[in-house]
Protein backbone atom coordinates (compact mmCIF):
# COMPACT_ATOMS: atom_id res chain seq x y z
CA UNK A 1 0.00 0.00 0.00
CA UNK A 2 1.51 3.32 -1.09
CA UNK A 3 0.59 6.40 0.96
CA UNK A 4 1.80 9.92 1.72
CA UNK A 5 2.17 11.51 5.14
CA UNK A 6 2.65 15.20 5.82
CA UNK A 7 4.31 17.19 8.56
CA UNK A 8 4.02 20.95 9.00
CA UNK A 9 6.59 23.19 10.64
CA UNK A 10 7.26 26.89 11.02
CA UNK A 11 10.25 29.19 11.15
CA UNK A 12 10.87 32.93 11.06
CA UNK A 13 13.78 34.30 9.08
CA UNK A 14 15.08 37.50 7.51
CA UNK A 15 16.67 37.83 4.11
CA UNK A 16 17.58 40.19 1.32
CA UNK A 17 17.28 39.34 -2.34
CA UNK A 18 20.44 40.62 -3.97
CA UNK A 19 22.75 39.69 -6.80
CA UNK A 20 26.30 40.94 -6.06
CA UNK A 21 27.12 40.95 -9.79
CA UNK A 22 24.50 43.63 -10.45
CA UNK A 23 24.39 47.33 -9.68
CA UNK A 24 22.25 48.59 -6.82
CA UNK A 25 19.88 50.01 -9.43
CA UNK A 26 19.49 46.67 -11.21
CA UNK A 27 18.93 44.86 -7.89
CA UNK A 28 16.27 47.39 -6.92
CA UNK A 29 14.61 47.08 -10.33
CA UNK A 30 14.45 43.28 -10.21
CA UNK A 31 13.85 42.61 -6.50
CA UNK A 32 12.03 45.78 -5.38
CA UNK A 33 11.12 45.84 -1.69
CA UNK A 34 12.76 42.45 -1.21
CA UNK A 35 16.12 44.15 -1.92
CA UNK A 36 15.96 46.29 1.24
CA UNK A 37 19.60 46.72 2.38
CA UNK A 38 18.42 46.31 5.98
CA UNK A 39 16.70 43.01 5.16
CA UNK A 40 13.10 41.97 5.76
CA UNK A 41 11.49 38.90 7.28
CA UNK A 42 8.89 36.22 6.75
CA UNK A 43 6.97 33.75 8.87
CA UNK A 44 7.65 30.68 6.76
CA UNK A 45 5.28 27.74 6.87
CA UNK A 46 6.82 24.46 5.80
CA UNK A 47 5.00 21.33 4.68
CA UNK A 48 6.98 18.15 4.15
CA UNK A 49 5.46 15.24 2.23
CA UNK A 50 6.89 11.75 2.58
CA UNK A 51 5.48 8.99 0.40
CA UNK A 52 6.19 5.33 -0.11
CA UNK A 53 5.10 1.87 0.91
CA UNK A 54 3.59 1.22 4.34
CA UNK A 55 5.51 -1.23 6.51
CA UNK A 56 3.13 -4.19 6.94
CA UNK A 57 4.51 -4.94 10.42
CA UNK A 58 4.22 -1.47 11.98
CA UNK A 59 1.49 -0.04 9.76
CA UNK A 60 3.65 3.09 9.43
CA UNK A 61 5.12 4.65 6.35
CA UNK A 62 7.47 6.56 8.66
CA UNK A 63 7.30 7.27 12.36
CA UNK A 64 6.01 10.86 12.40
CA UNK A 65 7.97 11.58 15.59
CA UNK A 66 11.17 10.71 13.71
CA UNK A 67 10.13 13.02 10.86
CA UNK A 68 9.26 15.78 13.35
CA UNK A 69 12.66 15.48 15.02
CA UNK A 70 14.54 15.61 11.71
CA UNK A 71 12.66 18.74 10.65
CA UNK A 72 13.24 20.38 14.03
CA UNK A 73 16.96 19.55 14.15
CA UNK A 74 17.88 20.03 10.51
CA UNK A 75 15.57 22.84 9.38
CA UNK A 76 14.02 24.79 12.23
CA UNK A 77 17.17 25.01 14.35
CA UNK A 78 19.23 25.90 11.30
CA UNK A 79 16.99 28.67 9.92
CA UNK A 80 14.61 29.91 12.66
CA UNK A 81 15.29 33.49 13.80
CA UNK A 82 18.25 33.76 11.45
CA UNK A 83 19.26 36.22 8.80
CA UNK A 84 19.58 33.75 5.94
CA UNK A 85 22.12 35.89 4.07
CA UNK A 86 24.40 36.39 7.06
CA UNK A 87 23.82 33.54 9.51
CA UNK A 88 23.62 30.43 7.32
CA UNK A 89 26.22 28.68 5.19
CA UNK A 90 23.61 27.59 2.67
CA UNK A 91 22.90 31.16 1.57
CA UNK A 92 26.32 32.79 1.84
CA UNK A 93 26.59 32.55 -1.97
CA UNK A 94 23.02 31.65 -2.93
CA UNK A 95 20.24 34.22 -3.23
CA UNK A 96 17.66 33.22 -0.57
CA UNK A 97 14.58 33.32 -2.78
CA UNK A 98 11.65 31.17 -1.73
CA UNK A 99 12.54 28.85 -4.61
CA UNK A 100 16.13 28.42 -3.41
CA UNK A 101 15.12 28.04 0.25
CA UNK A 102 12.63 25.32 -0.70
CA UNK A 103 15.23 23.43 -2.73
CA UNK A 104 17.87 23.72 0.01
CA UNK A 105 15.38 22.33 2.55
CA UNK A 106 14.62 19.45 0.19
CA UNK A 107 18.35 18.71 -0.18
CA UNK A 108 18.87 18.70 3.60
CA UNK A 109 15.91 16.41 4.19
CA UNK A 110 16.99 14.11 1.34
CA UNK A 111 20.31 13.60 3.17
CA UNK A 112 18.51 12.62 6.38
CA UNK A 113 15.67 10.45 5.11
CA UNK A 114 16.04 6.92 3.77
CA UNK A 115 16.13 6.63 -0.02
CA UNK A 116 13.04 4.38 0.12
CA UNK A 117 10.97 7.53 0.63
CA UNK A 118 9.93 10.04 -1.97
CA UNK A 119 9.89 13.51 -0.44
CA UNK A 120 8.38 16.83 -1.36
CA UNK A 121 8.65 20.24 0.22
CA UNK A 122 6.13 23.06 0.09
CA UNK A 123 7.23 26.38 1.53
CA UNK A 124 4.82 29.25 2.17
CA UNK A 125 6.59 32.59 2.21
CA UNK A 126 3.26 34.36 2.76
CA UNK A 127 -0.25 32.93 3.14
CA UNK A 128 -0.77 33.55 -0.59
CA UNK A 129 2.70 32.75 -2.03
CA UNK A 130 4.31 29.34 -1.90
CA UNK A 131 6.75 27.18 -3.80
CA UNK A 132 7.25 23.44 -3.89
CA UNK A 133 9.96 21.01 -4.89
CA UNK A 134 9.77 18.83 -6.78
CA UNK A 135 7.21 20.64 -8.87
Amino acid sequence: MRVAVFRRAHFNAAHRLYNPNWSDEKNQEVFGLCNNPNYHGHNYELEVKVSGEVDPVTGYLIDLKVLKDIIKEQIERRFDHKNLNLDTEEFKNLNPTAENICYVIWQILREHLDEQYDIGVRLYETPRNYVEFPA
